[in-house]
Parts: C-alpha cells; structure tokens; sequence
C-alpha cells in the first residue's frame, strides 16, 4: 500500500511539475495599459510570436524566473519574437516597469492585469503563455525555473 501511494504522489508532483502543453487555440484577444498609460493590444502583436509572462511583483517565482524569459526574448529577438509582461494582483501604489527596470529587464510590461488573467485561466503566478505567429496558444507553463528546457520547447513552437 504504501508504495501505491508514492507512486500516487510522485505521478501528481510530475503532472503539477511538468509545463502544460495544450493544442493551438486562439490567443483571446485584450487590451490594456503599459506604465504610461498606453493602451496595447495582442493585436499589435499581429504576425510576431509572443511571450506573455502573468506576474506579480511581490512574487519570487517570477523574479527567478524573469532572467530566463529575458534571455529567451534576447537571444530570438531577430526573429520577431516578443516578450510582454502582465503584472496583476499587484498592492497599491507598486509600479511594475520601474521594477523590471530596476532588475535589469528590457521588457514591457503591462499593468492591472486582472481580467486579461482570468480571460486567460491564469490562476497563480508566474505563468507563461506562448503564442505563436497565427496568434494561436501553442503552450502555457508555471515553471519558474529559468533553465527549463520546456520554455526553449515552447518557445520553437511559436516561433513555427
């Protein structure tokens, strides 16, 4: 019995562990405010791959995980790729951009990004959606490991 159970556990650890691939369907569409108050909009990503990275700034996960994304984006920048950030259930007052700056990332982020979460079945942080040149979801992930060789799968994908 007892082995049933750390099968059971190890098999859930895996699942909650393991990026979660899904089959391409439409990226929903949204808009919203950068910093300065700029509205953007997944249609001003026509055609380019996209990364939008679901984040907080009170979250560790995500700020583990920012280097990698941002080291992503760098290296495929020539390809078109973009990397966008969402930032919600922030506290009052926090400035999202200035803390990415001060981290040393060159991506935007966008702010308030409480609907575009739940229009995406965001449900904790970090979480990373990838959308290819179609505008199509090829992949989602909570990772928060920089390294982790399903962001760079993902990431191909998109890019097809």
């Amino acid at each position: 019995m007892p082995g049933r159970y750390f099968r059971l556990l190890t098999l859930i650890a895996a699942v909650m562990l393991t990026p979660l691939s899904v089959n391409a369907s439409p990226a929903p569409d949204f808009a919203l405010a950068d910093a300065r108050g700029k509205q953007v909009q997944l249609q001003d990503f026509k055609g380019q791959p996209l990364i939008l990275h679901f984040w907080a700034t009170w979250c560790p996960y995500c700020k583990k995980l920012q280097p990698g994304l941002q080291a992503l984006a760098d290296e495929y920048q020539a390809q078109g790729l973009v990397l966008l950030g969402i930032s919600f259930r922030e506290d009052e007052g926090v400035q999202p951009q200035a803390v990415l700056n001060e981290r040393g990332h060159s991506f935007s982020t966008l702010v308030a990004g409480e609907e575009v979460a739940s229009l995406y079945g965001v449900r904790g942080t970090p979480t990373t959606v990838f959308i290819d040149r179609r505008g199509q979801i090829v992949g989602v992930t909570n990772t928060s490991a920089p390294d982790d060789p399903k962001l760079r799968e993902l990431l191909l994908q998109s890019l097809r």
